[in-house]
């Protein structure tokens, strides 16, 4: 019998305490805000679930968006995607079945004035039908024929749709010179 460590090749996360340290001032206020959009795509009839914003949503009023939101402090990317998407659309994907469609990195957002990092993933199992659970943020959420994507749509996670749909470049830099 081999004399290796039962964890040897293995990567051990540990788990995250009160204790641990906390970031600097300086980092602090030059964090990027991290957010997570998920496509959710029936490949079988070529439709994606949208959400169109309401008059009296903070940001992008009245235009067409993918379910997406802020991560939480402590909370990771995979767990941000989930629950956002539950959240605003009471579909359920499991972390697992999610896989990086797009990133973007942009320069400035609203709430986040150091910039922002969002990571589309894609979604092709999940459970439930799409219904909006938001309507004070939400005007409608419901399956859109991928061919017809609304013109009306915020630009960056556009960009992110579109260049999924295409199979094109997983990278777009918005507001960066």
């Amino acid at each position: 019998m081999p004399d290796n460590p039962p964890n040897e090749g293995m990567t051990v996360v540990q788990p995250k305490t009160d204790d641990q340290p906390k970031a600097l001032k300086p980092a602090l206020e030059s964090m990027t805000l991290l957010v997570a959009a998920v496509i959710v795509h029936d490949k079988a009839t070529n439709r994606v679930v949208l959400l169109q914003r309401s008059e009296n949503a903070k940001f992008a009023q009245g235009m067409w968006d993918l379910p997406v939101g802020k991560s939480e402090p402590g909370e990771a990317i995979t767990e941000t995607a989930v629950r956002e998407l539950y959240e605003e659309t009471g579909l359920t994907v499991k972390p697992e079945a999610l896989k990086v469609a797009h990133v973007i990195h942009g320069a400035w957002g609203v709430e986040a004035p150091n910039g922002f990092l969002t990571v589309v993933f894609t979604a092709h199992e999940w459970t439930g039908e799409p219904e909006n659970r938001e309507p004070r943020k939400h005007a409608q959420v419901g399956w859109v024929d991928a061919d017809a994507i609304p013109k009306n749509f915020v630009d960056t996670t556009s960009c992110a749709l579109h260049r999924y749909l295409a199979g094109g470049p997983e990278v777009s830099l918005d507001g960066w010179r």
